[in-house]
C-alpha cells in the first residue's frame, strides 16, 4: 500500500450507523475526493453529504502519537508503548488483586464506524475477571432492547421500501439517516401515491415536510399518542385477528387494557386532534403493511421503555411482522447486546442492566460511593463518556474518584484529559475495521474493510494494545499458543479441529478465544489482516446459527463466507433469508410472540394519573440537547471547519419564545438548567412549537489552540443535563426534554 500517488480506495463511511460504502481519493495522507461506492452491496452508490467530509476525521484535530501517563501535577508525560503496557498491567493487576476483576468497569468498545477492537477487549476483561460494560447503547437503545427481549426475542427492523405505511416516531432520517439509503427512500415514499408517510415528532422536521401525516405532538407526550392510536385499534377492531390467534400468546390481556384508553382524553393531552388521532389510526389498522422506525426523540425522553412498547403494538396488533413491508427480525455478524427479560443488575444501585449493559446514567453513582463493590477502575475505549453522558460534572468527580482510568482514542478527548494514561490508536482509515450494524432483512450483508492509509508512526490498532495488555498479564498458557500456531501452518481445517480440542479440554478456551485468534490465525491471514481473525469465529457461528441462509448467501462453508469477507472490498451478503424463517428467530415457546408485557400495562393503565409536563415557573422550556441537522455528526469530528452551515451551532427558539423571551435572531442567549448554564446564538426556527428549543449535536469540543491551550465553540449539552432525569425501566437519559430557562444576552 503507498500513499505517494493519488489513488481511489474502497472503505465506508463511520458517522452513523448506516457505514455507506464510499471510494476515497488519496493524494499523499489527505482525502482529496470522496464519492459513493457503486459496488456496495448494501448502499450501491448512495451517501448522504456528511461522508464527503471525512477528511476532517482523518487530518483534522490533533492527533495522539505516543502513550502520554499523568503524573502527579496534572501534567501528561509521553512514553514509550513498553512502558505504558508493563505499568498499565500492573496496576489493573493491582486492583484486580485488592478489590476482585468485578471492579474493573469497560466502558466503549468502538463507535458508529469500528468495531473489531471490542472484539478483542473480551479478552482482556476475561483475563483480569471484569464482568461490567457499558457504552452509548445503554443511554440510548436498551429501553426498546428490554421490550424486544420480552416480544419478539431480538431486535427488528422495517421493510421501508416496500411498505405501504411508514410510521416514524422521534426520527428525522433525512438528517440522522438509520433507514438505509435514507433520502432516496424517503422521497420514493413521498412521491408515490399508495403509500403513506406518519410522522410522530414535535418538530416539523425535514422528514415531516414529505408526511402525508404530521402528529406534532407536544414534547414529551408520544406515550399518550400512541396509546391513543392503539386504543382506537382496539376500539374499532382493526387488528388481525388470525395473525393473533396463530402467532402470539396473551392477545386478549392487551386488548382489554387498551379497550379502556380514553382515546379523547390521549389526544388532549398530547395535543393532537382527536379526529387525526383517529384518521391515522385508521390508516394503520387498514393498511396491507406497516413499518416503524423509533429513534432518539422518543428514546432519550419521558416514557421512553413504555413508548417502545406502544409502538411495537401497533405493527403486532395489526399483524405486521414477517412478511414484506413488514417488520422483521434479523440474523446477526454478532450480535450487539444480549436479550433478556430479567437482566441482571447494577453492582451499588441495583439498576436494571438491558442489554447486559449499566446505564450510562447510573455510571457515577456506581463509582461515588463507600460501597465496598463499587467501580475502581475504568478501561474507555473508543468513547467519550465525560463528554457525552448526562451531568458532566458528576461524571468528572467519578473519574477522578477511580483508582485507574485509561482510555484509547485518536485524539487527547474530555475523557482522556482526564485519564492517568491515553493509549494513541490507528484511525478507523489506518486498520482493517467493521461494525456489526447487521440490521437487513432478507438480505443482510456485512463489510470488512480495508486500510486506506498506513497507521501514524506511534499508534496501534485496538487489537494490538488489547494483546499486549493480555500478553503482559501473562493470562494465556504459551503452551496453547504453541499448539493452535502449529495447526494454523496446517491451514484452517486442522486449525478448527485444534481449537475445538483445546476447547474441550479447557474452558477458557472460549473465554479467551478474540486473543486466541490474534496470535495464531491473524498471523497467516493475506494483507496483514490480523485484526480480522475474529471473524473466522464469528464465521463459525453464523454456519451453526443460519446454515441454510448462509448458503442461499452463496458461501458453501464457514471458511468460504470467512475468505469472501476478506477478499471483498464492498462488502457481501453473507445470510438470505425466506419470510418464513423469521419465525425461528422468535425464541419464545412455539414461536410465538408474547404480548403482555405486565409492568409495562401497568405504565399504561396509570397514565392518566401520570405527569405529561415536567417544566416549571422556573424552568418553562423544554430543550432538546443533541437536535440532529445538516452539519452535526458525532463527536470523532475533532476539526470544527468541517461544518458548512451552522458553525457555531445555534439555540433554536420558535417565533412565540422568541417574542415573548425578547430573543433577537444571531443575538446570544442563556440556556440555564438545574445542572448548568451555557451560552448560544439565537436563531428563530418557525419548525419549533411555543416552549420547545433545541441546541444541535456534536458541540462543545475543547479543541487545542495553537498556543497550547483549549478553544470551546458551542454548548457542551451535558453541561446541562441531569443524570437523575431518566426512564423508571432502562434508566436511559431525558438529553430530549430538559427543563431549561432562556434569557436574552447583551450583544
Amino acid at each position: 500500500m503507498t500513499a505517494s500517488t493519488t489513488t481511489w480506495h474502497k472503505s465506508a463511511c463511520i458517522l452513523c450507523e448506516n457505514n455507506c460504502g464510499i471510494q476515497i481519493q488519496t493524494e499523499g495522507r489527505r482525502f482529496t475526493k470522496i464519492r459513493g461506492d457503486k459496488d456496495h452491496v448494501a448502499t450501491a452508490g448512495y451517501t448522504c453529504n456528511k461522508a464527503l467530509r471525512l477528511d476532517h476525521y482523518q487530518n483534522g484535530g490533533t492527533r495522539l502519537t505516543t502513550p502520554l501517563r499523568r503524573e502527579p501535577d496534572g501534567t501528561f508525560t509521553p512514553i514509550d508503548w513498553d512502558t505504558a503496557v508493563r505499568e498499565i498491567a500492573s496496576r489493573l493487576k493491582t486492583v484486580r488483586d485488592t478489590h476482585g476483576g468485578k471492579s474493573i468497569f469497560f466502558y466503549g468498545g468502538g463507535g458508529q464506524g469500528n468495531h473489531l477492537g471490542g472484539a478483542y477487549s473480551g479478552a482482556l476483561l476475561r483475563a483480569l475477571g471484569a464482568r461490567y460494560r457499558s457504552n452509548p447503547l445503554a443511554q440510548e437503545k436498551t429501553g426498546e432492547g428490554f421490550v424486544d427481549a420480552h416480544l419478539t426475542g431480538g431486535h427488528t427492523t422495517g421493510d421501508f421500501t416496500r411498505a405501504e405505511v411508514s410510521l416514524f416516531l422521534g426520527k428525522n432520517p433525512w438528517q440522522s439517516h438509520g433507514v438505509p439509503r435514507a433520502r432516496t427512500v424517503l422521497k420514493d415514499i413521498a412521491k408515490d401515491p399508495s403509500r403513506t408517510m406518519i410522522v410522530v415528532d414535535p418538530v416539523r422536521t425535514e422528514t415531516a415536510d414529505l408526511a402525508d401525516i404530521h402528529l406534532q405532538v407536544k414534547p414529551g407526550t408520544d406515550a399518550w399518542c400512541l396509546a391513543g392510536l392503539l386504543g382506537v385499534l382496539v376500539q374499532e377492531d382493526l387488528l388481525d385477528h388470525s395473525f393473533l390467534a396463530a402467532r402470539t400468546t396473551g392477545a386478549d390481556t392487551v386488548k382489554a387494557e387498551l379497550k379502556a384508553v380514553d382515546v379523547a382524553g390521549c389526544a388532549r393531552t398530547c395535543g393532537v386532534e382527536e379526529d387525526l388521532l383517529r384518521r391515522t389510526a385508521r390508516v394503520i389498522g387498514n393498511a396491507s403493511s406497516v413499518s416503524t422506525y423509533e429513534d432518539l426523540g422518543v428514546q432519550q425522553g419521558p416514557n421512553s421503555t413504555l413508548v417502545s412498547y406502544l409502538n411495537k403494538l401497533t405493527w403486532l396488533l395489526t399483524g405486521n411482522f414477517a412478511k414484506p413491508g413488514a417488520m422483521q427480525p434479523h440474523s446477526w455478524i454478532a450480535p450487539l447486546a444480549r436479550y433478556s427479560t430479567n437482566p441482571r443488575r447494577t453492582p451499588v444501585t441495583g439498576a436494571r442492566m438491558p442489554g447486559g449493559l449499566v446505564p450510562c446514567n447510573v455510571i457515577a453513582e456506581e463509582i461515588l460511593t463507600d460501597h465496598p463493590a463499587r467501580f475502581r477502575a475504568m478501561i474507555i475505549e473508543s468513547s467519550n463518556p465525560a463528554h457525552s453522558l448526562a451531568d458532566s460534572a458528576a461524571f468528572a468527580k467519578a473519574l477522578a474518584a477511580l483508582d485507574l482510568v485509561v482510555v484509547i482514542d485518536i485524539a487527547l478527548t474530555e475523557t482522556g484529559r482526564q485519564a492517568d494514561y491515553v493509549l494513541p490508536a490507528a484511525s478507523q482509515f489506518e486498520k482493517w475495521e467493521a461494525t456489526f450494524f447487521t440490521f437487513e432483512f432478507p438480505h443482510n450483508t456485512f463489510h470488512l474493510r480495508a486500510p486506506v492509509l498506513d497507521p501514524v508512526p506511534g499508534t496501534l490498532p485496538e487489537p494490538e494494545i488489547y494483546a499486549r495488555l493480555v500478553r503482559e498479564l501473562d493470562a494465556v498458557p504459551r503452551s496453547r499458543l504453541t499448539a493452535l500456531r502449529a495447526a494454523a501452518r496446517l491451514g484452517r481445517t486442522p486449525y478448527k479441529l485444534a481449537f475445538a480440542a483445546l476447547a474441550v479440554l479447557d474452558k477458557s478456551t472460549l473465554a479467551m478465544a478474540p486473543h486466541l485468534l490474534y496470535e495464531t490465525l491473524g498471523p497467516t491471514l493475506p494483507d496483514g489482516a490480523r485484526s480480522a481473525a475474529v471473524l473466522w469465529a464469528l464465521a463459525q457461528r453464523i454456519a451453526k446459527e443460519y446454515p441454510a441462509a448462509m448458503r442461499r448467501a452463496g458461501h458453501a462453508s464457514a471458511d468460504a463466507l470467512f475468505d469472501a469477507m476478506l477478499e471483498s472490498r464492498s462488502g457481501i451478503t453473507f445470510t438470505e433469508d425466506e419470510y418464513t424463517d423469521a419465525w425461528n428467530y422468535v425464541p419464545h415457546p412455539g414461536h410465538r410472540i408474547p404480548l403482555p408485557i405486565p409492568e409495562l400495562l401497568g405504565l399504561l393503565a396509570d397514565l392518566d394519573s401520570t405527569p405529561a409536563v415536567h417544566t416549571s415557573e422556573e424552568f418553562p422550556i423544554v430543550l432538546a440537547a443533541g437536535q440532529r441537522r445538516a452539519f452535526t455528526a458525532n463527536t470523532i469530528f475533532r476539526d470544527n471547519t468541517w461544518r458548512k452551515r451552522d458553525p457555531q451551532g445555534t439555540l433554536r427558539v420558535s417565533p412565540h419564545d422568541a417574542a415573548q423571551l425578547g430573543l433577537s435572531d444571531g443575538a446570544p442567549a442563556r440556556i440555564t438548567t438545574r445542572r448548568g448554564t451555557a451560552q448560544a446564538l439565537v436563531e428563530i426556527d418557525d419548525r419549533l412549537q411555543p416552549g420547545h428549543a433545541a441546541l444541535p449535536n456534536g458541540f462543545g469540543l475543547d479543541l487545542p489552540t495553537e498556543g497550547g491551550g483549549t478553544e470551546r465553540t458551542g454548548v457542551a449539552l451535558n453541561t446541562l443535563t441531569d443524570r437523575a432525569w431518566r426512564d423508571p425501566i432502562a434508566a436511559t437519559p431525558w438529553h430530549k426534554h430538559v427543563p431549561a430557562r432562556i434569557e436574552p444576552l447583551p450583544a
